[in-house]
């Protein structure tokens, strides 16, 4: 199977077709998948939930990140028996999206990450932020004692480093005139690969649209394969991607 677009030098390919016969031709393992399905919420032709895809980017790697709505994910509970849910990451974006005039103007996506075997087999980079400092020189933890919040507290050791978890709530702009109409920040998929993939490692993006994750990928220092059905948003991607250039190391 020859790839649509291929970057040797960067380890980046892009496939076209449906990912449920890319992936299992290719016959690859990679150390995470991160992708942004059809959540099959419009009418729109190209919304449409592969049945079944979860299951078959279980056999090709033991880590994933997910994109979809609370919605989404809990109608479609049941294809994802073969994962564990570790955590949620809530992308809240500057303006609203939607049709309803009856709820809450939705201003966020959520991100899932999903593992399968022993969670500490899986890779995962603890994501660490500069402590925020107020007038008076203090952090603005609210805590005054520097405790554990999980497990037993009782007598530790700390010591701090200045540096703090990051949050779970990551704020960034939506991408105005992208690509796809679901486009998602590079910045936002950065934190998500760096995080759950090693440096030098292989992404998976079975639904790869505009090709965010492949050039999030390729900015911080990872391989990656997409897989993209609509011969229009992988022609497009692959423009985008042959366009770029990386800055000097």
């Amino acid at each position: 199977m020859d790839p649509y677009y291929e970057d040797r030098d960067a380890g980046i390919a892009l496939y076209l077709g449906d990912m449920r016969e890319v992936l299992p031709a290719l016959a690859v393992q990679a150390d995470l998948i991160c992708t942004d399905p059809p959540y099959q919420s419009t009418s729109l032709a190209w919304d449409r939930w592969p049945t079944g895809w979860p299951t078959i980017a279980a056999a090709h790697a033991n880590s994933m990140w997910c994109f979809g709505s609370m919605r989404m994910f809990l109608d479609r509970r049941d294809e994802f028996t073969a994962w564990k849910l570790s955590q949620d990451v809530v992308w809240e974006k500057h303006n609203g999206s939607g049709f309803a005039r009856d709820r809450f103007r939705r201003v966020h996506e959520t991100a899932t990450h999903w593992y399968r075997g022993d969670w500490a087999a899986v890779h995962h980079e603890t994501p660490l932020v500069p402590a925020q400092f107020n007038a008076k020189g203090r952090t603005t933890s609210t805590s005054s004692v520097a405790v554990p919040h999980t497990g037993t507290i009782g007598a530790h050791a700390y010591t701090d480093t200045g540096m703090r978890l990051a949050r779970s709530v990551r704020r960034s702009p939506s991408v105005r005139r992208g690509i796809h109409p679901t486009q998602k920040p590079t910045e936002i998929l950065v934190d998500l690969i760096t995080y759950a993939c090693p440096p030098g490692g292989l992404v998976i993006d079975p639904f790869a649209g505009s090709g965010s994750t492949l050039d999030a990928a390729r900015q911080s220092g990872r391989r990656a394969i997409g897989v993209e059905a609509d011969e229009r948003y992988c022609e497009a991607a692959a423009r985008r991607l042959s366009a770029l250039t990386l800055p000097a190391a």
